[in-house]
């Protein structure tokens, strides 16, 4: 394995703060490679917010304990992005959208023309730039700067913007394609037939060494009985639907549960259960697992999802998972580990609660296969594995 040349990961965002889970693979993969003395580099925004993009964090160079340099451009939005909200319509409801309003639709954002210009005239440093997810300008306009450099790991949902013209000289012209999983792989094989060399890489889990569920209880007043949801409080997320179905839920069958809830986004949870939500807002990584070994199930309510790892983090802390059956990955996480349920609608999420509160012991039987689904398969020594074998088959030290 030849470590030489620089590998270039170019995330919309970046940073401690930051909550997301493409985000987070980038920064597991990028901190890995270093370990294995890669020279790592992340070309980002600074931005921390991906609805404001407002410049949070300085622009300029870092370097970071575990060996990453940091290369931060600021972000320009200067449109009312009125236009953005039309075109968005109707790509959402299926009208007619021309090349022309596509492009206008990706450009009337937030978009980084230092970061640009900075691959214009430096892309030839590096071994390989990589860029995620696809639906971003960071990703659309600078992926194509340096196609035969590039490696693009979409994280690609089924959605309508994923059949957009507008994407498909990025997934057809790039030096290859890293998938989190067999579905998304599927899915990209379906709607663009002209693929580069591709790999479903995965993603890299790190197992926390202990769990402290009754300390995370104490250090937050949680009592009783909890539900768990953690990430975007978001529309794309169905959050607002999750919430609204837990009260129906709760107001019909008694349900014993509260709902904590952590990550970034409003909450606004309906009257009725307004006193059995609690909002952590962020939390540690040390909080984050405590609080899924101490939730009596993590709920999954978005259909988008292309890896999910926070189902991979409730398994491993022997925490079952009622995930939403739209999500094609979700579904095969649960159908391939057995450790999980999922809900077609309402109904049948309401079944799925029921069974957790009345059965809380065959719950967590049901879980206990998913810790050894996550350690077979995204172990992150293996993910690195497979990483860097496409690298060297796919951007050969000294080509590019």
């Amino acid at each position: 394995m030849g470590r030489t040349g620089r590998i270039g990961f170019v995330p919309p965002r970046y940073g401690d703060e930051v909550v997301g889970g493409a985000e987070a693979v980038v920064t597991e993969l990028a901190q890995g490679l270093a370990g294995r003395g890669w020279d790592v580099e992340i070309l980002t925004t600074c931005a921390r917010d991906h609805f404001t993009w407002a410049n949070e964090y300085p622009p300029g160079v870092a370097a970071t304990p575990d060996g990453v340099t940091v290369r931060r451009f600021p972000t320009v939005v200067d449109t009312p992005r009125a236009e953005r909200a039309a075109i968005h319509h109707a790509i959402l409801t299926g009208a007619p959208v021309d090349i022309t309003m596509q492009q206008r639709w990706m450009n009337d954002d937030l978009r980084v023309p230092e970061l640009f210009h900075h691959l214009l005239d430096h892309s030839d440093g590096y071994r390989a730039l990589v860029f995620a997810p696809y639906l971003f300008w960071t990703t659309f306009a600078c992926g194509q700067v340096a196609p035969s450099r590039t490696i693009l790991m979409p994280c690609l949902h089924d959605e309508p913007e994923a059949r957009l013209e507008l994407f498909r000289p990025l997934f057809s012209g790039s030096a290859g394609l890293w998938f989190l999983a067999d579905p998304e792989r599927d899915l990209a094989e379906a709607i663009h037939p002209l693929l580069p060399p591709r790999e479903v890489v995965g993603a890299g889990i790190t197992v926390p060494t202990a769990y402290d569920p009754e300390g995370f209880r104490r250090r937050h007043g949680v009592e009783g009985r909890f539900l768990l949801y953690a990430g975007r409080r978001e529309g794309a997320k169905n959050w607002e639907v999750l919430l609204d179905a837990f009260a129906r839920a709760t107001e019909r069958h008694r349900l014993p549960f509260s709902l904590v809830t952590m990550g970034t986004g409003d909450v606004h949870p309906p009257a009725a259960i307004a006193d059995r939500v609690v909002d952590l807002g962020f939390v540690s990584e040390a909080e984050r697992n405590d609080a899924f070994a101490a939730a009596d199930a993590y709920l999954q309510p978005s259909a988008y999802e292309s890896f999910s790892r926070t189902v991979m983090e409730a398994w491993l802390a022997g925490t079952p998972v009622i995930a939403n059956a739209a999500s094609a990955v979700v579904r095969w996480h649960c159908e391939r580990s057995g450790a999980g349920l999922v809900y077609d609608d309402e109904a049948e999420l309401e079944q799925c609660l029921r069974f957790v509160a009345d059965a809380p012991d065959a719950a967590r039987r049901l879980a206990e296969p998913g810790r050894a689904y996550v350690l077979e398969h995204y172990d992150m020594g293996a993910v690195l594995d497979r990483v860097e074998a496409t690298l060297d088959a796919w951007l050969p030290a000294g080509e590019g």
